[in-house]
């Protein structure tokens, strides 16, 4: 449920227009981050998942899936994401090289694609949210993903 709703409004932040996420690709994009983002801050239930979930503890769930990708090699690409310049784009091998098996199987399961299908649209459709969740060149601190979302959206 979470991950649904957490979908909605990141297709909201992504332009899935006034009605919501239903429809065109950016509905699919926010989906398909939702079910990232639930997996990643305990929505699920594998050892993956719950890795990130404690990674991202400290700070916001957002952090955590950054570090995991910083520490799997994409530095520099996420650090673009978040800064104020130009995004440098990401492989859906180099996302499914960076999350954990697990994580990546649930997202596809709930999003209802193959976990290469998931892991393209996540290199397609993270970049931008992330951008769009740094506006300032920082991630945000504290607060639930929802609540950072809305901030930004607002």
């Amino acid at each position: 449920m979470a991950g649904s709703d957490l979908g909605s409004l990141l297709g909201g932040l992504l332009g899935g227009g006034q009605g919501g996420a239903q429809g065109g690709g950016q509905g699919g994009a926010g989906n398909i981050l939702g079910a990232l983002f639930d997996a990643f801050t305990g929505g699920g239930q594998s050892g993956g998942a719950q890795a990130g979930a404690q990674a991202g503890a400290q700070a916001s769930p957002l952090s955590g899936l950054m570090d995991m990708l910083d520490k799997s090699g994409l530095v520099d690409q996420v650090q673009s994401w978040i800064g104020t310049g130009d995004n440098q784009p990401v492989s859906g091998e180099q996302v499914k090289e960076a999350l954990p098996t697990e994580t990546l199987d649930k997202v596809a399961q709930q999003s209802g694609v193959t976990p290469q299908q998931a892991a393209d649209e996540i290199a397609q459709s993270l970049p931008k949210a992330v951008d769009k969740l740094t506006p300032n060149g920082q991630l945000p601190q504290g607060g639930s993903l929802a609540d950072i979302i809305r901030q930004q959206s607002a």
